[in-house]
């Protein structure tokens, strides 16, 4: 199975955005969509899990919580955009993954036994940061993450 995981598209939805994404099976956005025809725009994919990041204002972006919990197979992750604001010890709570986004910087960490993942930002470039997305690819139980440089 095979996630899509986006974050800080601050309103710009790439063409290399939508062509990685593709062949997801789930898609999940951490955070500063920007504007909600980006998650219409998705849906139309695969299904869409997403969270409200800190420039998601106005009524639109009302109905996205701070934090989301899916499953995908037998695995449990969790979705924040920032991860300053997470108030649980993920693998107390028996999660595989912690999916986060906000500081624009490419991360896969595994950290007592769960995986951090920020994707990055698939957005405006910012300063010398790269232009990226993810996937997590699920084998049984297990996730293997992969940062895609939509640069290249």
């Amino acid at each position: 199975m095979l996630i899509g995981v986006i974050s800080d598209t601050h309103g710009l939805l790439r063409l290399e955005a939508l062509s990685v994404l593709a062949g997801s099976d789930h898609i999940v956005h951490a955070g500063d969509t920007g504007d909600p025809a980006i998650l219409d725009r998705r849906a139309e994919i695969a299904p869409v899990t997403a969270v409200r990041g800190n420039v998601d204002r106005g009524a639109w972006a009302k109905q996205f919580p701070k934090t989301n919990v899916f499953e995908v197979g037998d695995v449990s992750i969790y979705l924040i955009h920032d991860l300053q604001e997470l108030d649980l010890k993920p693998e107390a709570a028996g999660f595989a993954a912690l999916i986060y986004g906000h500081s624009h910087v490419p991360k896969a960490k595994t950290k007592n036994g769960v995986l951090y993942f920020n994707p990055g930002s698939a957005g405006p470039k910012r300063f010398r940061l790269p232009v990226t997305l993810g996937n997590l690819h699920l084998h049984e139980q297990r996730l293997e993450a992969e940062i895609v440089d939509l640069t290249r």
